[in-house]
């Protein structure tokens, strides 16, 4: 059996925390059926044979199923770089429908109040649109605690890709050691323990579609260095605790 990579090596205190958006830090209630039935279709206009693609994938490896399936076509790269054009505007529009009903979600203001007090740089990673990312943070009034913001729009790699989170913690001027990612799905704890970053998790609102399917168990088995069951405990574990019940 090939060696096991050893675990990385967390330094303390922490210098900075990077957030997912959707789920972690506000609630939108994105209709993600849609959203993928909607990239499954694009990509067929564009050459992808129907029934190859399954909209229980989540979006990411759809347009990785495609991208494979256009090749094996024999499809110029520029047949897949117009499926991506067209999807990701379709995927914008959807997105900006959820805007209006999007809030914080609990916990998140006085979260990010205490760790803004205590002097941690703070960041977002998320695969939403840029226009909609920084809308829906000015809308519930996080916007003030995230200089730093990447988006799926942003040039390069977006999430599960470890670079993702590595161009952001770069930008921070964060070490990788002194790091930690926060998020609500799989795909955070994939981008976190890729590019060895400390991940913990945040079980998803019980109205969250994926409520049922994310639990503890799955997090830890998937590199979650602690789970927490909302934002309030998360401030427990980040000793923000006072901070976080405050009014």
């Amino acid at each position: 059996m090939p060696a096991r990579e050893p675990v990385p090596r967390f330094l303390e205190p922490l210098l900075g925390v990077v957030f997912d958006l959707d789920g972690t830090l506000v609630l939108s209630h994105h209709d993600f059926g849609r959203i993928r039935s909607t990239v499954v279709r694009i990509a067929e206009r564009h050459g992808v044979m129907p029934g190859r693609l399954s909209v229980q994938e989540p979006v990411h490896r759809i347009v990785e199923t495609a991208r494979e399936e256009m090749r094996t076509k024999g499809l110029p790269d520029t047949e897949f770089f117009r499926f991506e054009a067209e999807y990701s505007k379709a995927v914008d529009e959807i997105e900006l429908e959820a805007l209006p009903r999007t809030v914080p979600r609990p916990g998140a203001p006085q979260l990010l109040q205490g760790l803004a007090s205590r002097g941690f740089r703070l960041g977002v990673l998320t695969r939403s649109s840029e226009h909609f990312a920084r809308a829906a943070l000015d809308k519930v009034g996080l916007a003030p605690f995230f200089s730093y913001l990447r988006s799926r729009s942003a040039p390069g790699p977006a999430k599960p890709s470890p670079d993702s989170l590595l161009l952001v913690l770069r930008e921070m001027g964060v070490p990788l050691d002194r790091a930690l990612f926060v998020g609500d799905h799989l795909i955070d704890a994939e981008t976190a323990t890729r590019a060895r970053v400390r991940f913990y998790a945040v079980l998803p609102e019980p109205s969250e579609a994926t409520a049922v399917t994310m639990t503890t168990d799955r997090f830890l088995a998937a590199g979650a260095s602690a789970v927490a069951r909302d934002l309030f405990e998360l401030a427990k574990h980040l000793d923000v605790r006072a901070t976080a019940h405050a009014a």
